[in-house]
Protein backbone atom coordinates (compact mmCIF):
# COMPACT_ATOMS: atom_id res chain seq x y z
CA UNK A 1 0.00 0.00 0.00
CA UNK A 2 1.79 3.20 -1.41
CA UNK A 3 0.96 6.63 0.90
CA UNK A 4 -1.43 7.62 -1.32
CA UNK A 5 -3.86 4.68 -0.79
CA UNK A 6 -3.25 4.79 2.76
CA UNK A 7 -4.09 8.71 3.42
CA UNK A 8 -7.42 7.73 1.09
CA UNK A 9 -8.67 4.56 2.61
CA UNK A 10 -7.01 6.15 6.22
CA UNK A 11 -9.73 9.12 5.33
CA UNK A 12 -12.80 7.16 4.98
CA UNK A 13 -12.67 5.34 7.84
CA UNK A 14 -12.09 8.18 10.25
CA UNK A 15 -14.75 10.37 8.62
CA UNK A 16 -16.71 7.09 8.79
CA UNK A 17 -15.95 7.11 12.89
CA UNK A 18 -16.35 11.11 13.29
CA UNK A 19 -20.20 10.39 11.44
CA UNK A 20 -20.93 7.53 14.03
CA UNK A 21 -20.13 9.16 16.76
CA UNK A 22 -22.10 12.15 15.84
CA UNK A 23 -25.03 10.05 14.89
CA UNK A 24 -25.65 8.01 18.12
CA UNK A 25 -26.29 10.77 20.20
CA UNK A 26 -28.77 12.12 17.66
CA UNK A 27 -30.48 9.12 17.20
CA UNK A 28 -30.72 8.54 20.99
CA UNK A 29 -32.54 12.29 21.02
CA UNK A 30 -34.84 11.70 18.00
CA UNK A 31 -35.75 7.99 19.96
CA UNK A 32 -35.73 9.74 23.73
CA UNK A 33 -39.62 10.24 23.77
CA UNK A 34 -40.04 6.50 22.78
CA UNK A 35 -38.50 5.11 25.66
CA UNK A 36 -39.68 6.86 28.25
CA UNK A 37 -42.05 5.27 30.44
CA UNK A 38 -45.60 7.12 30.76
CA UNK A 39 -46.74 8.13 33.85
CA UNK A 40 -50.28 6.46 33.58
CA UNK A 41 -50.98 4.35 36.89
CA UNK A 42 -49.10 7.04 39.17
CA UNK A 43 -51.03 8.52 42.08
CA UNK A 44 -51.09 12.17 43.02
CA UNK A 45 -51.23 13.32 46.72
CA UNK A 46 -53.90 15.79 46.81
CA UNK A 47 -54.86 16.61 50.80
CA UNK A 48 -54.94 15.25 54.13
CA UNK A 49 -57.82 12.93 55.32
CA UNK A 50 -58.26 15.61 58.02
CA UNK A 51 -59.14 18.02 56.01
CA UNK A 52 -61.92 16.31 54.35
CA UNK A 53 -65.15 16.73 56.14
CA UNK A 54 -67.63 13.89 55.94
CA UNK A 55 -70.26 14.16 53.67
CA UNK A 56 -69.13 17.58 52.13
CA UNK A 57 -67.37 18.14 48.78
CA UNK A 58 -64.32 19.90 48.41
CA UNK A 59 -62.27 20.36 45.38
CA UNK A 60 -58.67 20.24 44.50
CA UNK A 61 -56.61 20.59 41.91
CA UNK A 62 -54.24 18.04 40.57
CA UNK A 63 -50.35 19.64 39.98
CA UNK A 64 -48.34 17.78 38.01
CA UNK A 65 -45.39 18.15 34.90
CA UNK A 66 -46.32 17.71 31.96
CA UNK A 67 -44.41 16.38 28.94
CA UNK A 68 -44.93 16.71 24.91
CA UNK A 69 -42.35 15.02 23.29
CA UNK A 70 -38.91 16.72 23.97
CA UNK A 71 -40.86 19.61 25.45
CA UNK A 72 -40.79 19.14 29.93
CA UNK A 73 -43.31 21.78 30.82
CA UNK A 74 -43.05 22.78 34.86
CA UNK A 75 -45.53 21.75 37.30
CA UNK A 76 -48.61 23.00 36.84
CA UNK A 77 -52.68 22.00 37.35
CA UNK A 78 -53.34 19.46 34.26
CA UNK A 79 -56.98 19.48 36.00
CA UNK A 80 -58.88 18.70 39.24
CA UNK A 81 -60.97 16.73 41.04
CA UNK A 82 -63.85 16.39 43.47
CA UNK A 83 -63.70 14.85 46.80
CA UNK A 84 -66.64 13.50 49.04
CA UNK A 85 -65.54 11.62 52.61
CA UNK A 86 -67.76 9.17 53.32
CA UNK A 87 -68.80 8.45 57.33
CA UNK A 88 -67.33 5.67 58.52
CA UNK A 89 -69.73 2.53 58.96
CA UNK A 90 -69.88 1.51 62.52
CA UNK A 91 -70.79 -2.46 63.28
CA UNK A 92 -71.93 -4.07 66.42
CA UNK A 93 -69.59 -2.99 69.57
CA UNK A 94 -69.24 0.54 68.52
CA UNK A 95 -66.29 -0.16 66.22
CA UNK A 96 -65.78 1.53 62.52
CA UNK A 97 -65.58 -0.97 59.51
CA UNK A 98 -62.83 -0.83 56.81
CA UNK A 99 -61.68 2.55 57.92
CA UNK A 100 -62.39 6.05 56.36
CA UNK A 101 -63.61 5.62 52.90
CA UNK A 102 -63.09 8.92 49.86
CA UNK A 103 -64.90 9.22 47.08
CA UNK A 104 -63.14 11.10 44.11
CA UNK A 105 -64.53 12.36 40.97
CA UNK A 106 -63.15 14.04 37.76
CA UNK A 107 -64.62 17.38 37.70
CA UNK A 108 -64.88 17.37 34.32
CA UNK A 109 -68.45 16.64 33.12
CA UNK A 110 -68.63 13.52 30.96
CA UNK A 111 -71.23 15.26 28.64
CA UNK A 112 -68.84 17.72 27.00
CA UNK A 113 -66.27 18.33 29.29
CA UNK A 114 -66.74 21.26 30.73
CA UNK A 115 -65.90 22.06 34.70
CA UNK A 116 -68.35 20.41 36.71
CA UNK A 117 -69.30 22.65 39.92
CA UNK A 118 -71.18 22.38 43.16
CA UNK A 119 -74.84 23.43 42.99
CA UNK A 120 -76.15 26.13 44.41
CA UNK A 121 -78.14 24.27 46.94
CA UNK A 122 -74.80 23.00 47.74
CA UNK A 123 -76.74 19.33 47.68
CA UNK A 124 -75.48 18.09 44.11
CA UNK A 125 -72.72 18.99 41.03
CA UNK A 126 -73.58 21.02 37.92
CA UNK A 127 -72.33 21.61 34.90
CA UNK A 128 -73.08 24.97 34.26
CA UNK A 129 -72.60 24.28 30.13
CA UNK A 130 -75.80 22.07 29.42
CA UNK A 131 -76.98 21.84 33.26
CA UNK A 132 -76.07 17.97 33.59
CA UNK A 133 -76.75 17.49 37.28
CA UNK A 134 -75.08 14.47 39.46
CA UNK A 135 -76.15 13.66 42.87
CA UNK A 136 -72.99 12.88 45.75
CA UNK A 137 -72.76 9.50 44.25
CA UNK A 138 -71.83 10.31 40.60
CA UNK A 139 -75.34 9.75 39.91
CA UNK A 140 -76.81 11.91 36.80
CA UNK A 141 -80.05 13.43 37.90
CA UNK A 142 -81.09 14.20 34.37
CA UNK A 143 -81.29 13.09 30.96
CA UNK A 144 -78.67 15.36 29.37
CA UNK A 145 -75.22 13.65 30.74
CA UNK A 146 -74.51 10.15 29.08
CA UNK A 147 -72.91 8.72 31.70
CA UNK A 148 -72.25 9.05 35.81
CA UNK A 149 -69.61 11.55 37.00
CA UNK A 150 -66.35 9.70 36.02
CA UNK A 151 -64.94 8.19 39.55
CA UNK A 152 -61.21 7.88 40.06
CA UNK A 153 -58.92 5.52 42.25
CA UNK A 154 -58.09 6.72 45.30
CA UNK A 155 -55.14 5.12 48.23
CA UNK A 156 -54.37 6.33 51.74
CA UNK A 157 -51.44 6.30 52.99
CA UNK A 158 -50.50 4.67 56.28
CA UNK A 159 -50.38 7.70 59.49
CA UNK A 160 -52.09 9.03 61.83
CA UNK A 161 -53.60 11.73 59.54
CA UNK A 162 -52.81 9.44 56.09
CA UNK A 163 -53.03 11.40 52.68
CA UNK A 164 -55.24 10.93 50.00
CA UNK A 165 -53.87 9.40 46.85
CA UNK A 166 -56.21 9.78 43.72
CA UNK A 167 -54.87 8.01 40.34
CA UNK A 168 -56.09 10.91 38.04
CA UNK A 169 -57.35 10.00 34.31
CA UNK A 170 -59.13 11.87 31.84
CA UNK A 171 -61.58 10.11 29.99
CA UNK A 172 -63.59 10.33 26.57
CA UNK A 173 -66.80 12.65 26.59
CA UNK A 174 -69.95 12.15 24.68
CA UNK A 175 -69.92 8.40 25.47
CA UNK A 176 -71.74 5.94 27.29
CA UNK A 177 -68.37 4.01 28.49
CA UNK A 178 -66.30 5.75 30.78
CA UNK A 179 -62.97 5.32 27.65
CA UNK A 180 -59.81 6.68 29.21
CA UNK A 181 -57.61 8.53 26.56
CA UNK A 182 -54.01 8.51 26.38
Amino acid sequence: MNRRDFYRYGTIVLGNVVALALAVPGVAYVLDPLRRKSRQGDFDSVTRLGQLVEGVPRAFPIIDERQDGWVKYPREPIGSVWLIRQPSKEVEGGATKGGPQVLAFTAECPHLGCAVNLAADGKSFLCPCHTSNFDFAGKPRNQVPPRPMDRLEVKLSDSDDPEVLVKFQRFRTQSEEKIPLA
